[in-house]
């Protein structure tokens, strides 16, 4: 027979065992990137601009799915420390447009070997199970 609180156990939800795995997979940058001051969410930041070189709030917030609450004090301190700047649209000044900076760009050789640093100890799954569970995971995050 069924508990009737069955529902609210830890082990029947699948939320939980996403969120341990997020929290251990982002501590485990930190080894990495506390040495050159940065945290995982400015490390994502810097993979969209290393791509783009310039983007909006909006575009940076939907593509890494932050909302301007939590991109707006991130930005700052990046700003700050002279990665990147800041500037209204011409065509909109209600848009603000991010642009890296040279120092910004620089910052791309100190992190690029960060991903094969972890590639061995971060996701110990066979590339056939990694590749199925990206998939997984963007499912989740079009929905």
């Amino acid at each position: 027979m069924a508990q009737p609180y069955e529902q609210l156990k830890l082990e029947n939800q699948i939320c939980f065992p996403l969120y341990a795995c997020a929290r251990r997979v982002v501590n485990r940058y930190t080894p990495f990137l506390k040495p050159l001051g940065l945290t995982y969410t400015q490390y994502i930041v810097f993979m969209v601009l290393w791509e783009e070189e310039q983007v909006t709030v909006g575009e940076l917030g939907k593509r890494l799915h932050l909302d301007a609450g939590t991109l707006t004090p991130l930005l700052k301190n990046l700003e700050k420390n002279g990665y990147i700047t800041r500037a209204r649209s011409k065509e909109d000044e209600r848009v603000t447009q991010i642009t890296l900076t040279k120092k910004g760009d620089a910052l791309k050789e100190d992190c690029k070997d960060i991903p094969y640093k972890l590639s061995s100890g971060c996701m110990p799954l066979s590339p056939q199970d990694a590749a199925e569970l990206y998939r997984l995971l963007y499912a989740l995050l079009e929905e």
